[in-house]
């Protein structure tokens, strides 16, 4: 059976330190490009993986209309205010047949497509934990193979699949993408 790896795109964070009031969804918000933040990142997936299962938080009806329009698969997380890593399990959940996710936040939208094409081809040729690097420093997405499931069910709280990263070997792969490392937190990330 060949392999098959999904994109999981982490879309359920609420985003306080965008707006305190949590009135705009930063998710939501328009980037030069026109896209918003979070279909301009589900593009950039959807590119390398055909198949893209979107997190998203109960209530957020307009985000997850956009990302189904850009074709991803779209599932609402009910326990995603206990924090990232009840989204990422959920995700999981959906796809476990896989035989390898690359997980990607959904306000990251200027990670290039070479970057995700170079996690994807690491994953097919065999690794298990693939992080992708830039000036020294590790960024995202990530990548996981199969072989990690039963840790990744596991995880509680809002730390993600860090403590795998520390636990276990890890691929990097040397990117020239500062993508990795831009997410968009604040309103003049947008620019």
């Amino acid at each position: 059976m060949p392999a098959s790896y999904t994109g999981i795109l982490l879309a359920a964070g609420i985003g306080s330190r965008f707006d305190a009031s949590g009135k705009q969804n930063k998710l939501m918000q328009l980037l030069p490009s026109g896209d918003a933040v979070a279909v301009a990142s589900a593009k950039n997936l959807l590119s390398v993986f055909p198949d893209v299962l979107a997190v998203v938080r109960p209530g957020a009806d307009d985000l997850a209309a956009a990302l189904q329009a850009a074709g991803c698969s779209v599932h609402i997380c009910e326990g995603a205010q206990q924090g990232m890593a009840s989204s990422l399990v959920h995700g999981l959940q959906q796809s476990m047949a896989n035989s390898g996710w690359i997980i990607a936040l959904a306000d990251m939208p200027y990670v290039q497509v070479a970057t995700l094409q170079a996690i994807k081809q690491a994953l097919h040729g065999g690794a298990d934990i693939v992080v992708p690097v830039n000036q020294g420093r590790r960024g995202n997405p990530v990548g996981f193979s199969r072989h990690h499931l039963p840790q990744l069910l596991q995880l509680r709280g809002d730390q993600g699949a860090r403590s795998l990263l520390k636990n276990y070997p890890v691929m990097e792969v040397t990117v020239e993408d500062t993508g990795i490392h831009r997410d968009i937190d604040v309103p003049t990330d947008l620019a």
